[in-house]
């Protein structure tokens, strides 16, 4: 079973960079993607649907911001959009399916890098997704998306001079310690794959891809009963698509009920 996610940094943007041609040769189960920029009608449009795929969405009210999506060869028995809250559901931040027994999150956590109020909206979120997250029981769960947070040093290449940023911040890192602390998550790139410079996102400033100046912000993070399953995790830069990069993990199959 093969899963993708990528932050799309608008989807009109990325199908004209070849995501849509690229994908299709990658025989996913599921693909999550993140920062639509785009509406229900827009999304109508021929070169943005997948032949053989259900595609899911959840969109932001403001036109040409935010926005998730789930495309799945298998059809949803649920549907999940929104968690409850202002951020999450007005910003078109969250989409779920139950593909029977195991449920795949599509997720886009605010980013905070626009100042201080938006810097208090992704705190908020992250204690009321914390909260979520404790409630989910019973099911297997692959959430996939951009959470903008490299969790170690590791996970970005200038960590010294980024300690002050959100992305990078002490209080937004503590957090990623409690979901794969006491919460029991599983980042499951990092069971297949520790070796440093493993980026997903590259600022457009100066050089940055070029010389791989990144940040692992994109995550697929797992319950604790996954993690046996988890086969092969990889970061496709081939070809960009956006200012981040697919990140693609291999499932051993799973059978639907």
């Amino acid at each position: 079973m093969r899963i993708i996610t990528l932050n799309l940094n608008g989807i009109r943007s990325a199908a004209r960079k070849g995501f849509f041609d690229w994908v299709k040769n990658q025989e996913a189960d599921v693909i999550c993607v993140q920062e639509l920029k785009a509406q229900a009608a827009e999304l109508q449009h021929p070169s943005l649907m997948l032949e053989g795929y259900h595609a899911y969405f959840h969109y932001a009210e403001k036109k040409g911001y935010s926005g998730v999506g789930i495309y799945s060869r298998h059809e949803a028995k649920q549907v999940v959009t929104g968690l409850g809250f202002e951020a999450a559901d007005q910003e078109g931040r969250y989409v779920a399916i139950d593909l029977g027994g195991l449920w795949v999150a599509s997720l886009y956590l605010p980013s905070g890098t626009a100042g201080d109020h938006r810097q208090a909206v992704k705190y908020d979120f992250l204690d009321r997704y914390a909260t979520h997250l404790k409630q989910q029981k019973g099911s297997e769960w692959i959430i996939c998306g951009d959470w903008n947070i490299a969790h170690k040093n590791i996970d970005i290449r200038n960590w010294r001079s980024n300690q002050k940023n959100s992305g990078f911040l002490p209080e937004e890192r503590a957090w990623m310690d409690t979901l794969f602390g006491e919460m029991g998550f599983v980042d499951a790139f990092r069971l297949i794959n520790q070796a440093p410079d493993q980026y997903t996102w590259w600022s457009n400033r100066g050089r940055a891809w070029e010389n791989n100046v990144g940040w692992r912000i994109d995550y697929q993070i797992i319950t604790p009963g996954l993690k046996l399953t988890v086969k092969s995790a990889s970061i496709y830069k081939d070809q960009r698509f956006s200012d981040h990069a697919p990140l693609l993990l291999d499932y051993d199959t799973i059978a639907f009920s």
